[in-house]
């Protein structure tokens, strides 16, 4: 077992995917780190965004034996890609409830705000995917678990 981090302006004992926003990287589900920094910087921004409650740090443990298993459907990208980059864009421009592919659990880097520049540019055609690799090619990837499904999260518990 593992201990992954959510940042929120609350206390999250149980996951409701009602609560979970559209647009994001790998499309509306549950988001975890294993990073406690990056999870607290997340905490802080969602405060700020709503307004309201505090900076909380949820702990969750997480059987990370299931992500070399064929229990769950998972996508796994170890680093920056143009695949991780295609994947993100289609969840990110997905703003419908229907989420735009069928895996339980995806693990891959955060498109932070640096990245997400690079994404932009990618998507409008400014740069190529071979300059959007380069141009990313000396960031140091924060990673993020994706839980997307209600199996995924037989195998997270809240601490």
């Amino acid at each position: 077992m593992i201990e992954l981090y959510h940042g929120s302006n609350m206390i999250v004992s149980e996951v409701d995917f009602n609560k979970c926003r559209i647009g994001k990287d790998f499309g509306k589900g549950f988001y975890l780190s294993d990073d406690k920094h990056q999870a607290m910087k997340m905490a802080m921004l969602v405060t700020r965004r709503e307004g309201e409650g505090e900076p909380t740090l949820n702990t969750f443990l997480f059987d990370e034996t299931v992500l070399s298993s064929n229990v769950l459907k998972i996508m796994r990208f170890d680093s920056y890609s143009a695949e991780w980059a295609d994947f993100v864009l289609l969840n990110r421009n997905n703003k419908s409830d229907v989420i735009a592919h069928d895996y339980d659990i995806v693990y891959g880097p955060i498109a932070n705000d640096r990245i997400g520049l690079q994404i932009k540019r990618l998507e409008q055609g400014i740069q190529s995917p071979k300059e959007f690799l380069r141009n990313i090619r000396f960031v140091k990837p924060t990673f993020q678990y994706y839980f997307g499904t209600e199996r995924s999260l037989q195998f997270l518990t809240s601490k």
